[in-house]
């Protein structure tokens, strides 16, 4: 687990102690989870604080249970368009994304931000210990106009950037065609500066020998070289607690 600099723990605990004033009933937020949110906002504790806590109003309202039934999002999960398997040498779960099997006219978007945060508590769940960021890949081989939901992107950067700070460690672009470019134009402009470097497009001839930089081919799915075969995320065992 990373050490926090002295510095860093002084505004933790700082931040714990505005939490505490605002928000008695949030004693349970764990310290790292506090350092993800203050990360978040450059170490300045008030706003981390305005952060922490619109989020925990999100989790009251969006995950009353602390986590999304498989019954509520069964559309979604029966495409099977997100798998999750391996580890990259980090250590980090490696979760991956067909978007040529997602499509904007057979999505309820509600639906679809309930799927979308189902699959970043399933990457959190499968974290060891001493990790709490997860890599993806976005393999948009066949993608068209078809897949093309700005909406839906759009969904996405907002759960992730907004309930899920300083979770991705990186995100693989595969494949991506020139249609793509439309709706990248008016996602980038959403995007955090900090989620913005994470983002590698990956040239198409490039894509094993950048993927096996990161990832040893034993934790690689098999269509990039490696050795796993597909698993949908729905079929991963791990421990469902709640997460952010």
């Amino acid at each position: 687990m990373e050490i926090l600099q002295s510095d860093e723990t002084e505004k933790v605990e700082k931040l714990r102690s505005r939490l505490n004033e605002a928000a008695p009933q949030a004693e349970d937020v764990d310290l790292r989870t506090l350092r993800r949110f203050l990360r978040a906002r450059d170490q300045n504790v008030e706003k981390a604080l305005k952060f922490l806590l619109q989020h925990l109003k999100w989790l009251q309202d969006f995950k009353p249970l602390g986590f999304i039934k498989e019954s509520e999002i069964r559309n979604e999960l029966n495409k099977e368009k997100i798998f999750l398997q391996g580890v990259d040498k980090k250590g980090r779960p490696v979760g991956l994304i067909l978007a040529s099997r997602h499509f904007s006219a057979d999505r309820n978007l509600e639906e679809f931000k309930r799927f979308v945060v189902y699959g970043f508590d399933k990457a959190i769940a499968s974290l060891s210990d001493d990790q709490e960021k997860f890599v993806l890949i976005a393999d948009l081989e066949g993608y068209g106009l078809k897949n093309m939901d700005i909406r839906g992107y759009l969904a996405i950067l907002d759960i992730l950037q907004n309930h899920y700070p300083e979770r991705l460690g990186k995100l693989y672009m595969l494949h991506v065609p020139k249609i793509f470019e439309r709706a990248w134009k008016v996602v980038y402009r959403f995007i955090d500066p900090n989620v913005r470097e994470k983002i590698l497009f990956v040239n198409d001839n490039q894509v094993a020998e950048t993927l096996s930089q990161d990832i040893d081919i034993s934790q690689l799915p098999k269509q990039y070289g490696g050795m796993l075969e597909l698993k949908p995320i729905q079929s991963v065992v791990c421990n469902m607690e709640p997460a952010s």
